[in-house]
């Protein structure tokens, strides 16, 4: 016959079997390497001011003392947790805290998914946009900012508020000093502050619902409510579920910064909790162990108030995991 063509070290290399390519994890890398270098500062920082920190839980079950370190303080076990807990105003504050807290979720967390609902509903585009706009405005005020509008409107002698009521009642009241209404004011400026962001989350879910169901529905003759509440909420109803379920892991972490520029003596059987006690005594007399202590113990308590959450969830077939 004529000329053969000879293989050669390449026909040999392309008849290799698929097993012997370039490994999985290279694969990988290749396909995805733009967004694992963009993960790579996440995964840093977590790790440097998330995880590397936890190291100090050890403290919560020792004596600490700045002389002798973390690793050569003395050994107490659970001696820390009998103090706190054997203190009255330890389980004060521990009742504050889930108080507030369960009320933040209670009475907060329907108002995000109100406001998006309606803010969805609207039609003119740039009355959306302005309306948008004021409601995540807040968000990036900090809690000095808006606790100091809060003295401005609810002081009892120059408030604007007050202003209104001498003028109907004849007398100022004390809104910052009594129980009920400081309550009130607290949770009432954690919706202000926090239900226009939250609410990106929920707008987000309303736009990949399909709008042939909302054909379906008004032709079926369901005015704007029905269709809001067989369409609109079930299509949505992973999403609060998530939300809810992370909310429920912070029943016990109220935030420092409002209830610090809020509170006052009055009211501080009600308004003290574990972030503002740790913040006093924790640090403020040195005591770290306590405020360690106490810190886990809080930890604990979310963790186990997220994982209840979530089985509760799977029943409905609804958990993260």
């Amino acid at each position: 016959m004529g000329d053969q063509i000879d293989a050669g070290p390449a026909s040999a290399q392309l008849n290799q079997p698929a097993s012997r390519k370039r490994p999985a994890s290279s694969r990988i890398w290749n396909l995805n390497k733009p967004l694992i270098v963009m993960f790579i500062p996440v995964v840093t920082y977590f790790v440097i001011f998330k995880f590397i920190p936890m190291l100090g839980i050890i403290i919560a079950f020792k004596d600490y003392n700045m002389a002798d370190g973390i690793w050569g303080s003395p050994w107490v076990g659970f001696d820390n947790y009998n103090y706190l807990f054997s203190n009255p105003q330890m389980m004060s504050v521990i009742r504050n805290t889930f108080i507030l807290s369960l009320l933040n979720v209670v009475i907060g967390f329907p108002f995000p998914i109100l406001l998006a609902i309606l803010l969805n509903e609207v039609r003119k585009a740039w009355f959306k946009k302005w309306v948008q706009t004021l409601v995540y405005l807040p968000h990036f005020l900090n809690w000095v900012i808006v606790g100091g509008l809060i003295v401005m409107v609810f002081a009892q002698e120059t408030g604007i508020v007050n202003h209104a009521v001498k003028a109907i009642t004849g007398d100022a009241y004390p809104f910052l000093y009594k129980h009920f209404s400081w309550i009130s004011i607290y949770v009432g400026s954690a919706i202000w502050k926090g239900a226009g962001w939250s609410a990106i989350i929920y707008l987000a879910a309303l736009t990949a619902i399909d709008t042939s169901l909302y054909e379906a529905a008004n032709i079926d003759g369901a005015n704007k409510w029905r269709q809001i509440w067989h369409v609109t909420l079930p299509s949505i109803r992973t999403t609060v579920v998530l939300m809810f379920i992370l909310n429920i892991g912070h029943v016990m972490e109220v935030g420092f910064d409002q209830v610090f520029v809020l509170q006052n003596p009055l009211v501080a059987d009600i308004s003290e909790v574990i972030s503002t006690w740790n913040f006093k005594y924790g640090l403020g007399t040195g005591e770290f162990s306590y405020g360690t202590a106490l810190g886990l113990f809080e930890s604990l308590i979310g963790l186990i108030l997220v994982l209840t959450a979530n089985a509760i969830a799977r029943k409905f077939d609804q958990g993260l995991w």
